[in-house]
């Protein structure tokens, strides 16, 4: 008995030296495995880093340079004579209102604005196409919101646009060299807008007749007299699409996580109300520039001030005099 235990202590001794043995032996300085592989492997990685560094194609890079030409302050067309011309920088703003048929909608005014997919805006610091499109809360003038106008006719830059007229919103989007065109096509089960499900608008870089828009008189029962009018600067119009005659709409109840956080559906449909008259989810701005202000639009200028209550009261009372004289 007294033999076995002493047999199992030495066993157990020698095992626990062979284990010490092995740790030492094993320190970190000893190479195991593939180690000269993982040392070219290391090498080879940070050779790849420093070439892409230097090239400018990393990842961070690309999407610095992409967000840079997107947020590139810009400037708007300044109207002279109070209305809008071919070859105008301009915003399409859809103005704040009050939205009730939805509890939580995006408020303030929207300005249309160009929207990358977000997985492609990190794979590419180049634009792609088609690209799409929201409605963000933003009133300073960017290369992503800022469009220009064009005509049919390319000779008729600096001509008044006026309702009823064809022409086309192109965006550069802050880059050199690209333009691209709001366009538009029928619903199809594998085309549409992401949240509504409606006529979907996007960005493309192929001139055709699906670039083609007009502005329509906002009041339906003076639209037909206001036909061949120039279009004022800052005034509230109908655009509509002129391929499928779908109004340009910006759905402040559905939201979209974008590239820039989060903004507002923009889709192709004319949304009428019981009177057949076109809701304010339709109803557009082409804002110009202000004069006072550097890279400012006209939505910054001040409110008039109100009326003169005593004055008005002054204006009543004479009124009544001319109407009945016996009145003090």
């Amino acid at each position: 008995m007294a033999t076995s235990t002493l047999t199992g202590q030495v066993q157990e001794g020698g095992q626990a030296r062979e284990r010490r043995m092995a740790q030492n032996l094993y320190s970190p300085r000893v190479r195991l495995g593939n180690w000269n592989e993982d040392i070219y492997l290391e090498e080879e990685l940070m050779k790849d880093f420093l070439e892409k560094r230097e090239k400018g194609q990393l990842l961070i890079q690309r999407n610095r340079r992409l967000k840079e030409n997107l947020l590139r302050p810009m400037q708007l067309s300044i109207s002279e004579d109070g209305y809008v011309h071919c070859g105008d920088k301009v915003m399409l703003v859809n103005s704040d209102y009050p939205e009730t048929e939805a509890h939580l909608v995006l408020g303030g005014d929207l300005s249309l604005c160009m929207t990358p997919d977000e997985i492609q805006a990190h794979l590419s610091d180049e634009l792609e196409v088609p690209c799409g499109l929201s409605a963000a809360q933003t009133k300073i003038p960017v290369g992503r919101n800022t469009f220009i106008i064009l005509s049919e006719d390319r000779n008729a830059m600096g001509q008044v646009l006026r309702y009823g007229q064809n022409f086309c919103l192109a965006i550069t989007g802050g880059f050199e060299g690209k333009m691209l065109y709001l366009s538009s096509d029928h619903r199809t089960l594998l085309k549409s807008s992401k949240r509504s499900w409606l006529q979907e608008v996007y960005l493309t870089d192929e001139v055709s007749y699906l670039n083609c828009w007009q502005a329509a008189f906002l009041d339906p029962q003076l639209r037909l007299e206001y036909e061949g009018y120039p279009i004022p600067a800052n005034a509230k119009v109908i655009i509509n699409h002129c391929h499928t005659n779908r109004g340009l709409a910006a759905h402040r109840h559905l939201f979209l996580s974008t590239y820039f956080g989060k903004e507002a559906e923009v889709a192709a449909h004319t949304h009428l109300d019981s009177h057949r008259v076109e809701k304010p989810r339709n109803h557009w701005m082409l804002v110009t520039g202000n004069p006072r202000k550097d890279l400012s639009t006209m939505l910054d200028l001040p409110k008039p001030p109100a009326e003169d209550s005593r004055a008005l009261e002054q204006a009543t009372k004479a009124l009544e005099q001319a109407v009945d004289p016996g009145v003090q």
